[in-house]
């Protein structure tokens, strides 16, 4: 019987300890600035126009934008899964990616700036941070945002506006003969 040390087959990777010490603050901001491509309180729409579409990929540093259709077809499904309360449409669509080793440990990576994006998101969602992305309910916001409150609980993009906006609202339907 032979015994390997597996320290001298492969030296040690230096690796976090666990999914919490890991940096998503750069998934969570890209897959949120996919999700609000589109501004319902301004009216725009970043997928209408393929100028607008490719300058938001390489103000990213994303290269390449893909075609306008796939990328609107998949934020609207992202957008209507994190929707409180709405259910997606099924989205048989599968977009490529490439696994590479860095530094001994495989890691996702898209091949455009929709696959980075789908690989953000991926990764959110694997490691528990997705549930943490909503849409702001007030129609004329829908913008989407992650909740960083203890328990989960928030709903609205911003207390000081559109929670505001709903209080004093829902107070005056109340207050009114």
């Amino acid at each position: 019987m032979v015994f390997v040390n597996s320290r001298a087959v492969a030296p040690e990777v230096a690796r976090p300890s666990s999914p919490a010490d890991l940096d998503f603050d750069h998934d969570i901001e890209l897959v949120l600035a996919f999700l609000n491509t589109c501004d319902a309180e301004k009216g725009i729409d970043f997928l209408d126009d393929p100028g607008q579409w490719q300058q938001w990929c390489t103000d990213r540093g994303m290269g390449e934008a893909p075609g306008i259709d796939a990328a609107r077809e998949i934020r609207d499904t992202m957008r209507t899964a994190v929707s409180y309360g709405a259910r997606p449409r099924i989205l048989d669509t599968s977009w490529p990616v490439q696994v590479s080793l860095r530094a001994g440990v495989p890691t996702l990576t898209g091949t455009d700036a929709l696959g980075s994006v789908l690989v953000a998101a991926a990764r959110l969602v694997h490691t528990g941070h997705w549930d943490r992305i909503k849409i702001c309910p007030a129609d004329d916001c829908l913008w989407a945002f992650y909740d960083r409150s203890r328990n989960r609980s928030r709903t609205w993009c911003s207390m000081r506006v559109c929670g505001n906006r709903e209080k004093a609202r829902s107070w005056r339907e109340r207050h009114t003969t």
